[in-house]
């Protein structure tokens, strides 16, 4: 795992993961054929420059002030099986590489704040599982919404 020496270097860190995502997902809407799944790869768009603009903000500002909230986690990304991305994604196959690509993100910072004994790293990196956490909780909720609840 790479070694952080700063708190900026933590943030470029994830600042650079969340363009990677932007970058993921623009990707999938080019190549997507079916008007409906390109608006839901341009909502998460949306969600990864929205997280990278919180990122970006809190470097500029140099401190964090975190609102402490317990993020629920429906766990349904925990009893799907892998999901590839593929140019011909349906909405449910969409949904789910959402999931995981949030479930990994959220499971590095979690395992970065446990590695640190430095308290300002821990929080930032405590910051930023939440922040994961939430968007992992809104594809959830919308698998749950609207697949779950058809089947």
């Amino acid at each position: 795992m790479k070694k952080f020496n700063s708190t900026k270097e933590i943030l470029d860190f994830a600042i650079k993961g969340e363009q990677d995502a932007i970058d993921f997902y623009a990707n999938l809407y080019k190549k997507a054929k079916h008007e409906h799944i390109k608006e839901v790869y341009k909502e998460y768009i949306a969600e990864e420059q929205s997280h990278k603009s919180k990122l970006q903000k809190l470097k500029a500002e140099g401190k964090l002030n975190v609102i402490e909230s317990k993020i629920t986690d429906l766990k349904i990304s925990d009893y799907l099986t892998e999901q590839e991305p593929n140019d011909d994604m349906s909405y449910t196959e969409a949904l789910i590489v959402a999931m995981q690509k949030e479930k990994a993100a959220f499971r590095l910072y979690s395992d970065l704040a446990e590695l640190t004994d430095d308290v300002e790293l821990k929080k930032t990196f405590t910051f930023l599982a939440n922040e994961e956490a939430k968007h992992k909780l809104k594809f959830e909720t919308e698998y749950d919404d609207n697949v779950l609840k058809e089947n």
